[in-house]
């Protein structure tokens, strides 16, 4: 025994798995990284340099994501009644009323400072006192309208993509945290699957030691590994009973804690209330919901004039009274941009999305859950493998020239 492991000869052979593992190990483990990093193009475009996968095809793969699950699990209808208008509604009047005073100041003082700095003090009461109690009833107004027409005013697909075409580290987080145990797999599994190879290479070294032995294995370590570990992650599709064990992709498997993962992340930062009413207000409908906001809100000016129209009409001029109308529509579409910005609220309603959400994701088949994660590795998933064996192939060079040279002369 103390002379076999005093044979150079021995650690030789030995050497062939070990360096087979660390092949399959390496090219899984970039594999990934190439997957994902950098997020920017590093070199010198168009051929020299990479960048990750993913996101160089940020807006394609965000296109893919939504298809794949979004559009399968709720509509925008069923995700703004989940959010609930009424709920909306509340919130807006709650915070719009700690601030009426302040609101209307400000928009008086700017377009009639002389006017309004010269009303008594119990006349502007008077005003504030009107406007807290007109604003339910607008505001009730303005969100049933916008609930009644939401599917035409919100592109939730188009939100999305744009959301993550712009935070590609967001779209990263996705795949990288829905598939997170399926890559650490791929990784180590690299090394097993490659040690077995390597022990075949070892095997057929010992029986026949021609020059392209080495070279070969070694690409093919490379290129196996990823695409078995690939395989084990999504086939079978459905699960098999082979004796007592039940048979199918890693992936699948995890359905019910991907869809978990999944959708926590999709609804607290990408399908946030203060997101989507930024998405209908901005989006390609924006300008008919700013002008839904404004019909709403205008009649606020005529309410709080009140019997003293005429001479609020004119006291501000011919074109005074029309202006302030518009800049009360212009303040009310600032506010509903800025209301929702309450973490606490924000958390709240993401939550009651995310439910009913989870429940349907975990409800899709195995055919149509598998797309969220497998495009990430469709995509240029030839190039990855080459690179794979690119690298085993070097490996197998040089174990030839610095492991067995000597043997080979």
């Amino acid at each position: 025994m103390t002379s076999l492991f005093t044979n150079p000869e021995f650690w030789q052979y030995l050497s062939i798995p070990v360096i087979a593992a660390l092949i399959g190990w390496t090219t899984n483990w970039l594999a990934i990284k190439m997957t994902f990093f950098p997020l920017e193009f590093v070199g010198k475009p168009p051929l020299l340099g990479w960048q990750g996968i993913i996101p160089s095809k940020a807006r394609k793969m965000a296109a893919i994501s939504v298809d794949a699950t979004i559009s399968k699990i709720g509509t925008v209808r069923e995700i703004f009644q989940q959010i609930d208008p009424r709920v909306l509604a509340t919130h807006v009047v709650h915070s719009v009323d700690l601030r009426i005073e302040e609101y209307v100041d400000e928009l008086m003082l700017r377009e009639h400072p002389t006017f309004w700095e010269n009303l008594p003090a119990s006349a502007r009461k008077m005003v504030y006192d009107r406007v807290r109690k007109s604003t339910p009833k607008l505001v009730d107004n303005l969100v049933d309208d916008i609930s009644d027409n939401v599917e035409d005013l919100l592109d939730i697909k188009g939100m999305v993509i744009e959301r993550l075409a712009a935070d590609k580290q967001l779209l990263n987080r996705i795949f990288l945290e829905c598939g997170d145990a399926e890559f650490r797999f791929i990784v180590n599994s690299g090394f097993y699957f490659g040690f077995l190879f390597g022990l075949i290479q070892m095997a057929v070294w010992y029986f026949y030691q021609s020059w392209w032995v080495l070279h070969y294995f070694g690409l093919l370590v490379g290129w196996a590994t990823n695409w078995i570990a690939l395989n084990v992650i999504f086939q079978p599709l459905h699960a098999k009973k082979i004796g007592p064990f039940r048979i199918q992709g890693l992936f699948l498997k995890r359905q019910p804690e991907v869809a978990e993962s999944f959708c926590h992340i999709v609804t607290h930062e990408i399908l946030t209330v203060g997101n989507i009413i930024n998405a209908i207000l901005e989006g390609p409908k924006g300008d008919r919901a700013r002008n839904m906001v404004k019909k709403h809100i205008k009649p606020l000016v005529d309410e709080t004039a009140g019997l003293g129209k005429a001479l609020t009409q004119v006291a501000f001029g011919p074109t005074g009274f029309a202006t302030l109308k518009n800049q009360v529509g212009e303040k009310a579409i600032e506010i509903s941009k800025t209301s929702f910005n309450n973490p606490v609220f924000e958390t709240d309603r993401a939550r009651a999305v995310e439910s009913i959400m989870v429940e349907r994701m975990i409800a899709l088949s195995s055919e149509e859950f598998q797309d969220l994660l497998r495009p990430c590795f469709q995509e240029d998933e030839i190039k990855l493998i080459l690179v794979g064996a690119t690298l085993g192939f070097a490996a197998g060079v040089c174990q030839l020239v610095f492991v067995f040279g000597d043997a080979l002369v």
